[in-house]
């Protein structure tokens, strides 16, 4: 015979311990608080009625046939038997654990931190309501039956469990160390938009990887970009859990160049060379990179992963401005950069081309895009050392 649900379980435990019609099921599983431990609506006692029927566990007896609200069903003898059977096999039934806030949790690195923890205090504050109500359908049928009394101090260990390891995931989420290179160089990563600023940029490492070609069109180009992603997430799992110290993904970055600088005024995109980078704390390793590389090539092939290296960039004094709008606007701004305020400042190239893509473009109208650019400078009277190591 098919097993019970725990649905029919309970009612036909119901039944066993005495005859019931559905109002007064419903009745004994509001004051016991049944459903603060078992999935039963009101609805569904009627629906698990008739299938106990159907298999002859149940029967209605007494007072009238129709109207199944009013029907009085008992448990028939095979009914008791698979009831005591089920009961002793269910005695001994580990709790399973595959709840829904664990898969949450898996897939909480792609959220922002702030939903995150947005999410988690939602549910303590569920979770404290959930057990409050538990506590006090208990406090009102006091004194209990010893069964009805473990029932309800199993609901209350799980709750409180449940509170505890929210609790503890809340403040680790809070004390962790959280590394955001927007937050750590705000002054590099927020210049204003109408003005170009002069900017001390330090040493600072990236995941980065190489490539030539139209970033529109290139799938090495798209290679590149997805390896970077797949790289720098593997590494933020890793520092948290193995370091304890959290990392958020930082923007995407470009290094861009061309034998013949014109390129990039006419926008002759074929002919561009360029590092695409995501910035990294200085506590990343080689090792850990390449152990990230690792993992994202078992799930999925890219023949950038091998190319990713981590990478110091020394700008120094750049001269930068934010650039709202489509990349393709942002040739008058770099005409301003270059025939007008270069020359008025006596400055001259001292690196590649820097665009910071602080937008999403799938996600943001290209009118509305933010991005950095930024060239390294020197003054035209002297020479200074290349600009990265």
């Amino acid at each position: 015979m098919p097993a019970l649900t725990d649905a029919e379980l309970t009612v036909l435990g119901l039944l066993v311990e005495q005859p019931r019609h559905g109002y007064e099921l419903e009745r004994v599983i509001e004051d016991r608080g049944i459903r603060a431990w078992t999935a039963l609506g009101f609805s569904s006692i009627y629906y698990v009625l008739d299938k106990l029927a159907k298999r002859g566990l149940i029967e209605a007896t007494g007072g009238p046939r129709s109207g199944k609200s009013r029907a009085t069903f008992q448990a028939t003898p095979s009914g008791v038997e698979l009831c005591a059977d089920a009961t002793r096999e269910a005695l001994t039934t580990l709790t399973p654990v595959h709840a829904r806030v664990l898969i949450a949790m898996a897939n909480s690195p792609g959220l922002p931190d702030a939903e995150v923890h947005s999410g988690l205090t939602a549910r303590l504050a569920a979770v404290r309501a959930q057990l409050a109500e538990v506590r006090a359908t208990r406090a009102r049928q006091e004194p209990l039956p010893d069964a009805a009394a473990a029932i309800f101090d199993y609901s209350e260990a799980m709750l409180t469990a449940d509170l505890t390891w929210t609790e503890s995931v809340l403040a680790k989420e809070t004390a962790m160390e959280k590394y955001d290179v927007k937050k750590a160089h705000r002054t590099l990563y927020a210049p204003p938009s109408k003005d170009f600023t002069v900017v001390d940029v330090p040493a600072l490492q990236y995941l980065a990887v190489d490539g030539h070609g139209d970033p529109n069109t290139a799938p090495e180009y798209t290679n590149a970009v997805e390896a970077l992603y797949g790289i720098a997430y593997s590494v933020k799992f890793a520092s948290k859990k193995t370091l304890g110290r959290d990392v958020v993904v930082g923007p995407l970055e470009g290094l861009w160049r061309a034998d013949d600088p014109t390129v990039f005024l006419t926008r002759e995109k074929a002919k561009w060379d360029w590092t695409m980078m995501i910035n990294q704390p200085d506590w990343v390793t080689e090792e850990m990179v390449r152990e990230a590389a690792e993992a994202v090539a078992k799930k999925k092939d890219n023949p950038a992963l091998t190319s990713v290296r981590l990478r110091t960039l020394t700008e120094g004094t750049s001269v930068q401005i934010l650039h709202l709008g489509s990349y393709d606007d942002e040739t008058p701004t770099l005409h301003r950069l270059h025939d007008e305020y270069l020359p008025a400042h006596e400055l001259t190239f001292n690196g590649d081309h820097h665009e910071i893509y602080l937008s999403d473009p799938r996600r943001t109208a290209p009118e509305k895009l933010k991005t950095v650019l930024r060239q390294p400078v020197k003054p035209l009277r002297t020479r200074s050392a290349p600009a990265e190591s």
